[in-house]
């Protein structure tokens, strides 16, 4: 027996060190892992649940290449949380990727986002592709952002963008499943009373792909580019008017009144341990170039009774400020809603991240992972009259007081 551990946990070094990747589990015990500690235990390099309910990962992760294997008993039912938040049903607070036994005849008539692989509730797998029971399966879950990917013995049996799912008859109903826009959290095994075997159990931990700057400057979530480079301003100016009074400018005065601008910028707008610091003094900060539908990655952090925001196509606005009623909100909206959904801001002094999704007029804002406004009609403030512009600069707003911003990323949509 110990011959067999030594040859296990040889095997799992290997696993680990391939392709950047780290074990998870050290063959002995459950070391880095919590929750039921006593429905799970480490035998001859192995996790088995014997049977048990939640074990998860000490540690977060928001983009990730997880990769395992496992072995089925007859009927079993397991599953992998992804993105879970440490509390509430993994199922529906992040999401479970599903581990059953498709062949049982007590699942026989179960809906088709209840078989293995499938993101339970809401994308069915690709059935047909596990081996018999009691022989290992090798799976990989890649989760990258919105994009979801499960792939069982060389098979790719799911392959979905969470941002494009929509609605319909034979799923869960999606407002049940706020877990679903998760950007980071635990990756347990869900127990439902069967035994369970996992082994080889290892991670690439790409969470890190949107963090500090560093030497050269941030690297981008797959798929996004930098509106900031953590180093200086470029690719940013200085105010102008507003969408409306800019366009009534000849050529010369555009350029004359941008210099002036530029300058002003210069002045208050400046670059500290790659973070863009602004001194309360000066006036809004704006993106060189023009956007029109786009998902937005910021970190924003405010001083007590601060105020601020963000201005899509350079309209007001994604509300930031030290307010009860909490960050996100469609401020200046008068006929759509203009209030989050709930307030989800960290408090005061400390990182808070936005994701911000805009498509044609409908702005859908994540605050700290929590939904805040869905899908909502962003008014154009310039022109009521007119729905918003087409296109237009992105813009970090002031109101007289210190802000800091970091980690800006944007992905371009169609």
């Amino acid at each position: 027996m110990k011959f067999v551990l030594i040859c296990l946990l040889t095997l799992a070094t290997a696993w680990a060190e391939e392709e950047g990747f780290v074990s998870l589990f050290n063959g002995k015990d459950l070391s880095g892992w919590t929750g039921d500690t006593k429905g799970y235990l480490a035998e001859d390099g192995m996790i088995v649940c014997k049977p048990g309910g939640v074990l998860y990962t000490e540690k977060e992760y928001s983009d990730f290449i997880f990769r395992f294997e496992f072995k089925l008993t007859p009927g079993a039912n397991n599953g992998i949380g992804i993105r879970w938040p440490g509390k509430g049903d993994a199922a529906y607070a992040g999401m479970e990727i599903q581990i059953l036994d498709d062949t049982a005849e007590k699942y026989a008539k179960l809906q088709p986002y209840q078989y293995h692989g499938s993101i339970y509730g809401i994308v069915p797998a690709k059935r047909g592709h596990l081996k018999p029971v009691g022989e290992w399966n090798v799976e990989e879950i890649s989760a990258i952002g919105p994009h979801i990917k499960v792939t069982l013995n060389g098979v790719v049996i799911v392959d979905a963008n969470l941002d494009e799912i929509k609605q319909t008859d034979n799923m869960h109903d999606l407002k049940k499943h706020p877990g679903l826009h998760n950007k980071s959290g635990r990756i347990g095994f869900l127990g439902h009373g069967s035994v369970v075997w996992f082994r080889n159990i290892r991670i690439k931990d790409l969470s890190g792909a949107k963090g500090d700057p560093g030497e050269k400057g941030p690297v981008c979530p797959p798929g996004f580019v930098p509106l900031f480079n953590g180093k200086d301003l470029t690719g940013w100016k200085g105010l102008v008017g507003n969408p409306i009074s800019r366009a009534k400018m000849t050529p010369e005065q555009l350029a004359a009144a941008q210099a002036k601008a530029d300058e002003n910028m210069r002045a208050h707008w400046k670059v500290e341990n790659g973070v863009l610091v602004f001194d309360g003094k000066g006036q809004n900060l704006c993106t060189a170039k023009d956007y029109k539908n786009f998902e937005l990655l910021v970190d924003w952090k405010i001083l007590p009774k601060g105020d601020s925001g963000i201005y899509l196509r350079g309209s007001p606005q994604v509300q930031i400020w030290d307010n009860p009623e909490g960050s996100g909100g469609l401020w200046n909206n008068k006929l759509n809603p203009s209030k989050p959904l709930v307030r989800a801001d960290k408090p005061v002094g400390e990182w808070n991240t936005f994701r911000i999704k805009m498509v044609g007029e409908k702005v859908t804002v994540w605050l700290n992972d929590q939904l805040v406004v869905d899908n909502v009609t962003l008014e154009n403030y310039w022109d009521r009259s007119r729905p918003i512009f087409p296109s237009g600069p992105i813009e970090l707003q002031n109101h007289g007081n210190t802000l800091w911003f970091r980690n800006i990323f944007i992905r371009e949509l169609p």
